[in-house]
């Protein structure tokens, strides 16, 4: 079955606010995204996804929708998001955005309308009751800062149900104007040329009594009711999912190929980091033995960061400590039940270490997803709340405010501007006049990555080798493809497969055995 262009795709996550600032009041906008395309494209990535961008008073970081159907203001309009996505299809680059199915801010039109009136026929757009004490069988997600998924409403006389904050109010699915609503939502951006959505929260969608409320068969009823309403619309849309959740609960999302076309691989990403800190590939076996096979057509969205933190929720207690002790041993790096740290800082920005993880990234199973700036290397600040250390201004050159927006303006938050990962050593323009950089390192990646398909397709052989090697063969219908990743500060011997490799950086053939070095990783084809 000929691949679908998200299954070999290179995704790159990017906050509008923290890209690039074209008309200098200290937010990123969609102008300053698309006067960065060129860059985009050089990188070589397929699709951008854009993290919300609609209107929001921003409790959230804009996943508190005030709008479904506009642009905050900081970001631009409508247009411009239309001319963004027509300059990035010219470039063929795809772009996804945020769709927060779940839930809406408090500030939302539907929610004001709903708690001012019991007869409005928005009351029926939110979960409401008399008492607090309904659906005690589901977890609190966000621990740190809630007591429970019900708020008492003083102006509407009754409590109502949320799975994050309090600020974000769950939406009524069993209303059918609500699914209608969220379909027309949907149709609305993809009339304006997106490529398909990054669908938050799905697990979340219904309640019932005596479950836990995730993954229930009404919610996945409604993503294929989702699903076949937008492929109506763009049979090539893609629904990137974030069911956080194990891989044989997620694998219930794609349904029989008739559901989600991605979802995250959650568990997969903290297995990677502790991997590295044992100097063990064993988490990363583990986890991939009980990652269940997907449908055709469906693919795992794989990834080292992103905009939140990084979850140790699906890990054991003493795993977690472990890593909260390797990783984040200053109480302030630590955030829920993960890690709100950046790529970099994690790996003490050893480079050796760094390009190991994006080697297996790369080469690994599922579709790689990077997150803006990592790609250079960026830092973190710590000491801003909650998980905005992980959100600063994107480090384009050395000028003040690291080029993103102009001198005389303050920027919606500092930027890095420590010795080590300050914008005068980390930033775009001195990587790009480095041929060694740490950038054109991963752009190399992505380039051999996107020109052997093979990596796109699913399963991997692993191979005998030391325990502090993951070594495995990825085959396709036209080649078969070896990557060996020493996970250890020594150097490793891998006894190869009969046979002859040409490696994929440089083209020199090995055969028998290959040395690693500390840290080292080596792409290689069969040859004969």
């Amino acid at each position: 079955m000929p691949q679908s262009w998200y299954q070999n795709a290179v995704f790159y996550e990017l906050y509008v606010r923290a890209f690039y600032d074209s008309n200098r009041d200290g937010h990123g906008d969609l102008r300053g995204v698309m006067q960065k395309l060129d860059y985009l494209q050089f990188l070589g990535v397929d699709c951008i996804w854009l993290l919300p961008i609609y209107p929001s008073p921003l409790k959230d970081d804009g996943y508190d929708i005030a709008d479904f159907y506009g642009v905050h203001p900081d970001y631009g309009t409508l247009e411009d998001f239309r001319e963004l996505v027509e300059a990035a299809h010219a470039r063929g680059i795809r772009v996804i955005t945020d769709l927060v199915l779940n839930h809406t801010s408090d500030q939302h039109p539907w929610f004001q309308a709903a708690r001012a009136d019991r007869n409005s026929p928005y009351r029926d757009y939110y979960v409401w009751s008399d008492t607090d004490q309904r659906y005690k069988d589901a977890r609190i997600i966000f621990l740190d800062v809630e007591k429970s998924n019900w708020t008492w409403d003083e102006q509407a006389g009754q409590y109502y149900w949320h799975r994050f904050y309090s600020s974000q109010p769950d939406l009524n699915y069993d209303n059918p104007a609500v699914q209608e609503e969220m379909l027309n939502v949907a149709r609305f951006w993809l009339e304006l040329g997106v490529d398909g959505f990054r669908v938050d929260a799905p697990p979340y969608l219904f309640e019932r009594e005596g479950t836990n409320c995730e993954n229930l068969p009404e919610t996945h009823a409604f993503l294929k009711t989702f699903r076949a309403f937008v492929e109506q619309i763009n049979p090539e849309a893609l629904l990137l999912s974030e069911a956080n959740q194990w891989p044989e609960d997620v694998r219930a999302y794609f349904g029989d190929g008739d559901e989600m076309h991605m979802n995250f691989h959650f568990p997969l990403m903290p297995r990677l980091f502790q991997a590295l800190a044992q100097k063990d590939r064993t988490p990363i076996v583990e986890i991939l033995a009980r990652t269940p096979d997907l449908p055709p057509g469906c693919q795992w969205a794989t990834f080292l960061r992103c905009h939140d933190e990084l979850t140790l929720e699906m890990v054991s207690p003493e795993v977690r400590q472990f890593m909260w002790d390797f990783y984040a041993p200053e109480p302030r790096m630590r955030l829920n039940l993960g890690i709100r740290r950046r790529l970099a800082p994690l790996l003490d920005n050893d480079r050796g270490k760094i390009e190991l993880l994006y080697s297996l990234l790369f080469t690994l199973p599922g579709a790689p997803t990077l997150y803006y700036g990592d790609e250079i290397g960026m830092g973190d600040n710590i000491w801003l709340p909650d998980r905005d250390g992980l959100r600063t201004p994107m480090q384009w050159d050395d000028s003040p405010h690291a080029g993103f927006t102009a001198a005389d303006v303050t920027p919606y938050a500092p930027v890095i501007d420590d010795p080590v990962f300050g914008y005068r050593q980390v930033n775009v323009a001195r990587q790009m006049a480095d041929p060694h950089s740490l950038l054109h390192t991963i752009r190399d990646m992505i380039r051999i990555r996107k020109a052997h398909p093979a990596f796109g397709e699913p399963g991997l052989t692993w191979l005998p080798a030391p325990h502090e090697v993951a070594a495995f063969l990825r085959e396709g219908a036209d080649e078969t493809l070896i990557s060996l990743n020493n996970l250890s500060d020594r150097p490793q011997r891998v006894q190869l497969p009969s046979g002859r490799f040409a490696s994929l950086f440089d083209g020199s053939l090995i055969d028998g055995a290959y040395t690693l070095p500390p840290y080292g990783h080596w792409w290689g084809k069969v040859v004969a």
